[in-house]
């Protein structure tokens, strides 16, 4: 079995488009995909919408994703030819609860793909790759953290130099890099190199 995680440093920088992307590319790995968020404080962990719940009841929930209308992001992975797909909301700092869950999951799939930075703290993926966008500037403290541990960068394309990012620089990771223009997200070298690294 492999596993590739694929993280990024912000919301709304490709992160899901680079999952969706691979499993169509690659459908002959026939994955299963996880999408795992991490909530705060007013946020529902059974729909990850506002509520009051967060306190009293359960730290994360996991559902499987049956419905493929391309709406939701876990939809948009069984769209893309995954065999299954998970939704796993966690408490923030509360990832490890729900580990026990995923890992049976991932112990009973050909291959798995996920979208996530956290799950570095737990699983050892055969490969990591991060979305990087020079133009968006927030930058999580959890894909700096694993930043050096990327085995290859999806970058934008930006008119915005130097990056908005303060203090992170890319050319200081001696990693791989795919520059994309979105869309699309996923390019035949990018392709070629989770192939390789996969075999």
């Amino acid at each position: 079995m492999g596993i590739i995680v694929i993280g990024g440093h912000s919301r709304n920088v490709g992160k899901t488009s680079v999952v969706a992307g691979l499993i169509a590319a690659l459908p002959a790995y026939d994955w299963t995909a996880f999408k795992i968020t991490q909530f705060g404080h007013g946020v529902c962990s059974r729909n990850g919408k506002q509520c009051d719940c967060a306190s009293r009841d359960r730290c994360w929930a996991m559902t499987e994703e049956h419905d493929k209308s391309g709406i939701s992001d876990t939809s948009r992975f069984l769209v893309s030819g995954a065999r299954q797909a998970f939704w796993v909301r966690t408490e923030q700092g509360r990832l490890h609860e729900a580990m026990f869950t995923i890992e049976r999951k991932l112990n009973s799939a050909p291959n798995a793909i996920i979208e996530s930075n956290s799950i570095l703290q737990f699983v050892r993926p055969d490969l990591y790759i991060t979305v990087l966008d020079p133009a968006t500037e927030d930058f999580k403290a959890s894909a700096e953290r694993y930043l050096d541990r990327a085995d290859g960068i999806v970058l934008h394309r930006s008119e915005q130099n130097p990056p908005r990012w303060f203090g992170i620089s890319v050319a200081l990771v001696a990693k791989r890099v795919f520059h994309i223009s979105p869309p699309p997200y996923v390019s035949t070298s990018l392709v070629e190199f989770v192939a390789n690294k996969l075999h």
